[in-house]
């Protein structure tokens, strides 16, 4: 069992940047793959990054490439989402979610554990 905890979410104006969270208890985190998800009002839920267990092998949705950065610290039980250059259309909930295997995945469906989310608003 792994449990998540999200946490930096805020308000930022465009522009400007965040960094995101994702805090796992559990033995055995350092043998999960980790994606970040959002969600918008109205939107379906997108993948914006995705890690391997070993941090080795990453993969971001193309209207994040540049902006995002995906890490983790296995010693800590964390994975990291450094957000930059912060536009209006990156404002949604964000989740991470964590699945047992070695290649990061976007599908959401493929994720067995998720954290509650935690909300990201940009002002233009």
């Amino acid at each position: 069992q792994v449990q998540l905890v999200e946490s930096g979410g805020g308000l930022v104006q465009a522009g400007g940047s965040l960094r995101l969270s994702c805090a796992a208890s559990g033995r055995t985190f350092s043998s999960y793959t980790v994606g970040w998800f959002r969600q918008a009002p109205g939107k379906e839920r997108e993948c914006v990054a995705a890690i391997s267990w070993s941090g080795g092998n990453t993969d971001y949705a193309d209207s994040v490439k540049g902006r995002f950065t995906i890490s983790r610290d296995n010693a800590k039980n964390t994975v990291y989402l450094q957000m930059n250059s912060l536009t209006p259309e990156d404002t949604a909930v964000y989740s991470c979610a964590a699945r047992g295997g070695v290649v990061p995945s976007p599908n959401s469906r493929v994720y067995n554990y998720w954290g509650q989310g935690t909300q990201v608003t940009v002002s233009s």
